[in-house]
């Protein structure tokens, strides 16, 4: 494995200390960072592989640094420690764009396998935006530059958070095809996401309010029900009608 650059913001010094020993053992690049400010000011000056993420910090809580560096022009991967341990607080961090959880305490073989997989599939995806070829996606009035990760529709720019542009973006590139809820989680969030479907639901809630004249009658996110969602195909406004109601989806 190629050295890895590694950014732990946590303010339990021996915690910090004791996770980067193992990371470095990894063969990784690690910084340290102990309150929130200073970890953002770092996360977004540098170009890091990884940022280990405690949600719990001093002068910055790791949610605000998540929401941040998601509004950041480039992707860096997020792996959240915290000592809380309910649904709740596990789904925030999700929603605002984690890209794995860990729950305090946790062993250190878990959190290097985590760290592992979180490289396994960054990778994996660099290797499918290579293959996938095209970096411009243009279908139905829609403009996506993946690249530039700028989306328009009939020339307006799509104000869209990295999560929902992901999704449009997987969306147009495969119209047509019906995607099951865990298909999504696997393919736009990854690894760590088991169970969390209703992640899926939200999201699709938002993107529709940004790109449907109508949310509550859709014509590009189309549910299929009982199975999951699919993007339109370019046929469903072949009758002039709404797309939707056509192919009795919404």
């Amino acid at each position: 494995m190629e050295t890895k650059r590694v950014l732990i913001v946590e303010d339990e010094r021996e915690l910090a200390e004791l996770v980067r020993l193992h990371l470095e053992d990894l063969g990784c690049d690690v910084s340290l960072a102990h309150d929130g400010a200073e970890g953002l000011d770092l996360a977004l000056s540098g170009t890091f592989d990884l940022v280990v993420l405690d949600l719990m910090l001093p002068r910055l809580d790791g949610l605000e640094i998540c929401r941040r560096l998601r509004q950041a022009p480039s992707y860096t991967p997020i792996l959240m420690l915290t000592a809380k341990s309910t649904e709740l607080d596990r789904v925030l961090g999700l929603e605002v764009g984690a890209d794995d959880y860990l729950t305090k305490p946790f062993s250190i073989r878990e959190l290097t396998a985590r760290v592992k997989a979180i490289f396994r599939r960054v990778e994996a995806l660099g290797v499918a935006r290579e293959e996938d070829g095209r970096s411009l996606i243009e279908v139905g009035g829609f403009c996506i530059d993946k690249s530039r990760r700028t989306a328009t529709l009939t020339g307006r720019e799509l104000q869209l958070t990295a999560k929902e542009f992901d999704l449009l973006a997987h969306f147009a590139r495969h119209p047509g095809r019906v995607y099951r809820r865990a298909e999504l989680l696997d393919r736009v969030w990854g690894y760590g996401h088991d169970g969390y479907e209703h992640t899926v639901n939200s999201h699709i809630n938002r993107l529709r309010a940004k790109i449907e004249d109508d949310p509550s009658e859709p014509r590009y996110v189309l549910t299929v029900w009982g199975v999951g969602y699919k993007f339109f195909d370019g046929r469903s406004f072949a009758s002039g009608g709404n797309g939707a109601q056509a192919q009795g989806l919404r």
